[in-house]
């Protein structure tokens, strides 16, 4: 494969050098920042050899696949001149002017841009999610298993910090970002999440000549850690729009001293006697909700959540899920760490695995067959974005088909009481982060999702005129 050929084409169908402002790659995606969306030829740059999907969001994303969009990402960079994982700098009003018209064209769902916001919120946070969900639960099974033996030793205590530091001080760190995502000062915003923060030192917990302060319309002692995460997001969310608003009515003069000063001010009084209750009850809600669909309903919804999850991947809708795993993954939240949702969800991909095996077994099309013995590999081991971008969801049947039969693993998921301890992997690497000792049961749910999207596909997915429309003959 010529990947500096490949990275030239590239280049000329998205308008050429003057049209890319940045460029960046992930395991599977060359990402693109373009000055100008309208310019690029979407149609013929999905017939570029090797280009698996592309996926129009903020930024133009291009699925080439793991190892692969590396090699199209350094021949790519060469060529725009701009480092991967960087952008020129622009003038974001300049940016934003020249972008309204495509923007307004497209009518991006409001919606959409409001949950992908918010996972930009959280996303930059998961490494740290990750390795204190994982050291948390590493430790408490070695301090079961060896009834404390540990404990006391500073090198032991001290891992232990990290677990517990991450999830003690998250809501400030969802603040700060929650902030910055809207434009407003992060610090700001990070003092908005400290009123989620559970400290005994924190003046509003303590007592003044014995007596505890009481707030005003509940008549109660303070609660921090009621609104959880949640709370912290929203009041982020509000400090940043409030300074924002005061910012274009304060004299240039005093903006310095006044605006952080008035914002801070306002804003924590908003939080403390409406945004904390509102996170309260928003929490409590979801995990009624959660809990009715795991519990009362129970195996009919782990495949109603099975089935339906990438139906919402595909339409952006999922990224509302990226705060409640935060939430579920909290050591002091209502699962104490235990995440029962997520392995219910990747069960997803495994449809999608199981649906690609029946494609490859029952296809002729050489450029199916390559497509799908390319992704089958990777979306094992849990990347499922190149076999439903370049696969199942341009045939629609198969992508139909794999979804449904996900649900026989969602099944299993929900009967074995399957629970993680952190998240940001799944497919084979899921056993890496599945509660100790439900390995096993991990395993057997998947190879259930596979079966299940195996079948429905072989018989019922499979249409050779589509394949042959989609991929040519």
């Amino acid at each position: 494969m010529d990947y500096k050929r490949i990275a030239k084409e590239v280049l000329t169908l998205i308008g050429g050098r003057d049209n890319v402002y940045g460029n960046a790659t992930c395991m599977t995606r060359l990402r693109v920042t373009l000055k100008d969306s309208s310019k690029v030829d979407l149609e013929n740059l999905k017939k570029v050899e090797g280009v698996m999907g592309v996926v129009e969001s903020d930024t133009l994303q291009i699925v080439f696949g793991p190892g692969k969009v590396t090699k199209v990402g350094q021949e790519f960079s060469e060529l725009t001149g701009i480092a991967l994982g960087t952008s020129d700098e622009v003038n974001a009003e300049d940016l934003a002017r020249e972008n309204k018209a495509a923007n307004k064209a497209k009518q991006t769902n409001p919606v959409q841009v409001f949950l992908r916001k918010i996972a930009n919120i959280f996303v930059p946070l998961l490494p740290g999610i990750i390795a204190a969900g994982l050291i948390n639960g590493i430790t408490n099974v070695i301090n079961v298993s060896s009834h404390g033996s540990l404990s006391g030793q500073w090198w032991y205590e001290c891992i232990r910090t990290m677990g517990w530091a991450l999830f003690a001080y998250l809501p400030i760190l969802v603040g700060m970002n929650a902030a910055k995502e809207f434009k407003g000062s992060p610090v700001l915003g990070a003092m908005a999440g400290a009123m989620s923060i559970a400290n005994a030192a924190m003046p509003l917990l303590a007592k003044f000549n014995d007596a505890e302060v009481i707030l005003p319309l509940t008549n109660k002692v303070f609660n921090p850690a009621a609104g959880g995460l949640l709370a912290a997001l929203i009041s982020g969310m509000f400090f940043a729009l409030l300074e924002r608003q005061i910012r274009k009515i304060m004299p240039d003069i005093l903006q310095t001293f006044f605006t952080p000063l008035l914002t801070v001010i306002i804003g924590c009084l908003v939080t403390l006697l409406v945004l904390q209750p509102l996170g309260a009850f928003l929490t409590t809600g979801i995990f009624v909700i959660l809990n009715f669909i795991y519990d009362k309903l129970g195996v009919v919804g782990g495949y109603i959540l099975s089935a339906g999850f990438l139906p919402l991947v595909a339409v952006g809708l999922h990224q509302a899920l990226t705060p409640i795993h935060a939430m579920l993954n909290d050591p002091n939240g209502a699962t104490q760490g235990i995440n029962y949702l997520l392995p219910i969800l990747m069960m997803a991909g495994g449809g999608q695995v199981g649906a690609g095996f029946a494609l490859y077994l029952k296809t002729k099309n050489k450029k199916l067959k390559q497509l799908t013995r390319d992704s089958l590999p990777v979306g094992i081991l849990g990347i499922g974005e190149p076999m439903m971008y370049a696969v199942t969801l341009p045939l629609g049947k198969p992508f139909i088909t794999a979804c449904l039969g996900s649900g026989l693993g969602g099944i299993l998921a929900s009967l074995f009481h399957l629970g993680t301890v952190s998240q940001g992997v799944s497919g084979l690497f899921g056993l890496l982060i599945v509660v100790p000792g439900t390995q096993l049961f991990y395993i057997i749910a998947m190879v259930g999702a596979y079966i299940g999207g195996f079948i429905l596909t072989y018989f019922f997915g499979v249409d050779h005129q589509r394949i042959d429309d989609v991929y040519g003959k």
